[in-house]
């Protein structure tokens, strides 16, 4: 099968693409993981770049120019299918709490070419009957707009399939065939397939071919549905709240959204989530604790660091990027379409798609840096690791539960011997993610008082670790309270455990039975599972298959210093896995930290060799160069064993006489 053009991905955006290139005159094939799961399936369907409060000015212009080109656009779309988008021009109301105050009530009312308006206590209650009591004052913005997500997304796929698009459903892409720097085919569970050029247009699942730091966040809804005796529709714009949107449409139902959780692609509703919702949404607009539900769903946003798209070009001349829209991925739909179809059709870049680069996420020099003693040699308290800007580790961030770090090297806060030493420490080994034992901070144990005032949470990961449990029932009690201590530090979105279930007092090895139970219930509860267990191949894999974000073999006992004394099965482990690899206890020296990174593990978590050292911040530092030399090398490949000599320099070509 050849085409003009391949595009990946079949949601909102990659139909809209598919249209506008097949109307200028390509040949256009779709290939569609599962039509059900896209994103678009899961929205609200809001077009909301006033309400959102974009501050980021391309794209705020980017989200505008998209806003007004949907009346037309979805025109057009309805005569080619003769179906309706639910477009609707309503505007969106956005109502402010007491204890919100009026702020911004003179700027945000000079949007420029955007207007938006405060409508003061009375004003607001006015236009829109039955808002909740303690509701003061709101925006409108009345060119914001909404169209029925769903309905659109069937009509893009009726008329992409009208004008001769050829789409291809249940189709897994699973790898680009690159050569000579261009793409010559995609591997796909149905064979290889060709094209002059290709559209990446996967949505959260764009990391899972490309290395680009798009990353799932988790949104969950519901439907309710206004009853028959209500005669005339109560709610008839968008309201827009803090943490809540109630989406109104015109055939009665009423959409409610959305959580945002970083939970990977972790599925179902959650009792938790639906409360969420319901409490805020019922605040807002009280009486829609009288409606029956009729619907629950869930879906993937796709997620960039900045939460911007990315667009345009890739390193590929043939392969082009549409993805990362998160929030704003129906907004986006027709300027995305038009902008890629005259980049790909016409050769002609829109200058506005450079901010949308894929290379804003890369920044280093593609030459590293010469690595002199200077730059080596610590100058602590306040050294860095230098950053090696080599085109491997350029694209090797690690990811775990679709949240992406830079640094592999992981470290804990116990058994320094003081606070400072241990800030210290942290910001040398540049570290990103540090585990913290939820028990001791609350007992205020020794070496733990002041610990959650100690670090810039806004900075670093916190990893909440159930150290001191004895027993499943714990572990589970304890990653429950970690989980509120992580959102107390400002870490809403925080759900990720380090799962410890000890009851041996003097190895502190790890109980097999309890972690693997501890660790489906916590699972189930929605928690980023990292699970400390004894180097067990078979172990590691049940606890993949149950849905823990990794695994994490110790090297040796924890605190020991030994080194790798669980070579052959970490490896096996490594090769098995399909979930990072975390190399846990046992590391006394950053030779051991650069030999586990070279066996394949995606990352390493010591605190004992850096806190008990004579001088810990240059031992972190020192771990973190081992831990990107490690990594460097495992990328790089080694050169091949031997049981004979081989020259370095050719036995040709010698001077003689």
């Amino acid at each position: 099968m050849t085409s003009d053009i391949v595009i990946i991905g079949g949601g909102v955006i990659g139909l809209a693409i598919a249209i506008e290139l097949k109307l200028r005159g390509a040949k256009v094939t779709v290939l569609c993981r599962d039509f059900q799961e896209a994103a678009a399936h899961a929205a609200a369907g809001m077009l909301a770049p006033d309400a959102e409060h974009i501050t980021d000015e391309a794209m705020k212009s980017l989200c505008w120019r998209s806003r007004s080109l949907y009346p037309e656009w979805t025109r057009k779309l309805e005569d080619l299918t003769g179906l309706n988008t639910g477009y609707w021009p309503c505007g969106i109301l956005a109502p402010v709490y007491q204890e919100q105050g009026n702020k911004g009530v003179g700027i945000q009312g000079c949007q420029g070419e955007s207007p938006a308006y405060w409508l003061e206590t009375a004003a607001i209650h006015q236009y829109q009957p039955g808002l909740g009591a303690d509701v003061v004052g709101g925006w409108w913005y009345p060119e914001d707009a909404q169209v029925d997500n769903r309905a659109l997304v069937h009509v893009l796929w009726t008329a992409a399939q009208n004008l001769g698009v050829e789409i291809k459903d249940q189709v897994t892409t699973e790898a680009f065939l690159q050569q000579q720097g261009q793409i010559a085919g995609i591997q796909t569970n149905i064979g290889l397939i060709r094209a002059d050029h290709y559209v990446l247009a996967t949505g959260a699942w764009a990391s899972e071919l490309l290395p680009l730091p798009v990353s799932p966040r988790k949104g969950q809804m519901l439907k309710v549905r206004v009853p028959e005796f209500v005669t005339e529709l109560p709610l008839k714009r968008v309201l827009f709240g803090e943490n809540i949107y109630i989406v109104p449409r015109r055939d009665r139902s009423i959409i409610i959204g959305a959580t945002s959780e970083d939970v990977g692609f972790t599925p179902h509703n959650t009792p938790t989530g639906i409360q969420h919702l319901l409490a805020q949404a019922i605040r807002l607009y009280p009486q829609l604790q009288h409606y029956p539900i009729q619907e629950f769903w869930w879906g993937f946003r796709p997620a960039t660091p900045d939460e911007l798209p990315i667009l345009g070009t890739s390193h590929c001349p043939n392969l082009t990027l549409a993805t990362g829209h998160y929030r704003n991925g129906i907004l986006l739909a027709p300027i995305t379409a038009t902008l890629i179809a005259d980049l790909i059709w016409e050769q002609k870049p829109e200058p506005l798609l450079s901010h949308f680069h894929h290379s804003r996420f890369h920044n280093q020099p593609s030459i590293p840096p010469m690595l002199t003693h200077s730059a080596l040699t610590p100058t602590l308290p306040h050294s860095h690791t230098p950053t090696l800007s080599h085109s491997l580790t350029q694209h090797s961030a690690l990811i775990i539960a679709g949240k992406t770090f830079q640094s592999r090297l992981m470290t804990g806060t116990g058994k320094y011997r003081s606070i400072e030493e241990m800030q210290q420490s942290v910001v040398a080994s540049g570290c990103e993610i540090v585990t913290v034992a939820v028990r001791r901070v609350q007992t205020k144990a020794p070496g733990h008082e002041g610990l959650a005032e100690a670090l810039d949470w806004s900075k670093i990961w916190m990893l909440p670790n159930t150290a001191g449990c004895q027993t499943a029932e714990e572990a589970i009690r304890v990653a429950r309270l970690g989980r509120e201590m992580a959102k107390l530090l400002g870490q809403e979105d925080n759900n990720f455990v380090k799962l410890e279930v000890i009851p041996d007092p003097k190895y502190l090895l790890p109980d097999p039975i309890g972690t693997l139970a501890a660790a489906e219930q916590l699972v189930k509860e929605g928690f980023a599972v990292l699970p400390y267990i004894n180097a067990d191949p078979m172990l590691a894999k049940r606890l993949e298959e149950v849905g823990c974000a990794t695994v994490m073999p110790l090297a040796s006992p924890i605190g020991s210093g030994q080194g790798l004394k669980t070579t052959a099965n970490i490896q096996i482990i490594i090769e098995n896995a399909k979930i990072p690899v975390v190399v846990d206890a046992g590391i006394g020296a950053p030779s051991e930290a650069a030999q586990a990174m070279e066996l394949g593990a995606d990352a390493l978590l010591i605190n004992s060799a850096i806190a008990l050292a004579q001088n810990p911040p240059a031992m972190a530092q020192a771990m973190s160069l081992a831990t990107i030399a490690g990594r460097l090398a495992y990328l790089s490949g080694r050169m091949p064993i031997k049981d004979y000599a081989s020259a370095s320099s050719p036995l040709t070509g010698k001077v003689t006489g």
